[in-house]
């Protein structure tokens, strides 16, 4: 193990726990956690002060956002990014080049999200950095992450309840690859329209992939199991605890009524972050279940969409799909708890598929 924590790991008795992935995961979560609970204050109070007005409330949205989140600052998921980027530093094997592509996955989605907010909030607008140039610059990187990792992992799309069985896509594969990880990236983007919505869901997704990480990158696990086993992928559960342990420390003070918004800073960066985690652990599909709730949400954005410009009627009262429910009167935070819900269970029906093969 080369770290941080390196010349630890080199001592005997006590020390020797860190060489254990399931010790420096549980550190990794915590020092995020505690990290992002420490800077919030300062950090909102730094963002609310240069920002004024906060991030622009879209006026085609729920009349009652104009009132109750107007003036929120945003670009909160710097926040996120901080406490993940230093926590994965000190705890992860510096030499796990998964890790790494992963981390250049994340922030380089950051730094979409970041461009996109800083030219919302000083120019008042909704506007920001155009969806084509966006979305052009997030398959770039997503494409030289699936291009690296590819070479390490190989071609095969392996699908759940079938043991050990993949189709070789060959080139088409890293397209294939990239198109998960900035799809992922703006289904979450998309998801994250009310407080604590997001933040949550990408933590207990993270978690399930944290498990599958282990799983994968264990010989042993991955044979019992019926799934490829890709040598070196265990370290992505300290990156994926880390993961956790951010957002958990986000949510603190994201948490309705929110301090901070995360805005596409955090949004873009999590989903890409999760992204590539299933794409290096060949768990792509799988990603689709045990994020789905990010998944009903875009396709809701997609068949209102679809529908009104064929039909000129809407199949939901108002998209993303949250909003649709906030019309029909839920309560914000009845909306939230029942995702939540929604995400534990789908979180759960996607570690099922590593048993039912």
């Amino acid at each position: 193990m080369i770290n941080a924590l390196a010349n630890l790991a080199g001592f005997e008795g006590i020390f020797n726990v860190f060489r254990y992935i399931t010790f420096r995961s549980m550190g990794a979560l915590v020092t995020a956690l505690i990290i992002a609970l420490l800077i919030g204050p300062r950090f909102i109070g730094f963002l609310r002060s240069r920002q004024g007005k906060g991030q622009p409330i879209r006026e085609d949205g729920p009349a009652s956002h104009l009132l109750t989140k107007k003036g929120t600052p945003t670009m909160g998921g710097l926040m996120i990014l901080i406490a993940l980027t230093i926590s994965t530093l000190i705890w992860m094997d510096m030499g796990n080049g998964f890790v790494w592509a992963s981390l250049f996955v994340t922030l380089g989605f950051g730094a979409i999200g970041f461009m996109d907010d800083y030219d919302k909030v000083t120019k008042s607008s909704h506007k920001g950095v155009s969806g084509r140039t966006r979305l052009l610059i997030e398959f770039l990187i997503a494409g030289l992450a699936c291009t690296w990792i590819a070479s390490q992992t190989g071609t095969l799309l392996y699908f759940p309840f079938l043991k050990d069985v993949g189709v070789d896509l060959g080139y088409v594969y890293i397209l294939f690859a990239a198109f998960i990880i900035t799809g992922f990236g703006n289904a979450v983007n998309l998801t994250d329209g009310l407080d604590g919505l997001a933040s949550m869901p990408v933590a207990i997704a993270a978690a399930s992939f944290a498990v599958i990480a282990y799983l994968v990158g264990n010989i042993r696990f991955a044979d019992y199991l019926g799934v490829h086993h890709v040598p070196g992928s265990g370290e992505l559960a300290v990156f994926a605890s880390a993961l956790i342990g951010a957002c958990l420390g986000f949510l603190w003070y994201n948490a309705p009524p929110a301090a901070v918004f995360m805005g596409d800073t955090g949004s873009l960066a999590l989903g890409g972050a999760l992204g590539s985690i299933a794409v290096i652990t060949n768990h792509e599909i799988v990603l689709l279940v045990v994020g789905g709730l990010f998944v009903l949400e875009t396709v809701s954005v997609i068949v209102q969409v679809a529908s009104f410009k064929t039909t000129g009627k809407r199949v939901f009262r108002m998209a993303p799909l949250h909003h649709h429910f906030e019309q029909k009167g839920w309560a914000e935070s009845t909306v939230v708890i029942r995702f939540w819900i929604v995400s534990i269970v789908l979180a759960l029906a996607g570690l099922a598929t590593l048993k039912l093969r």
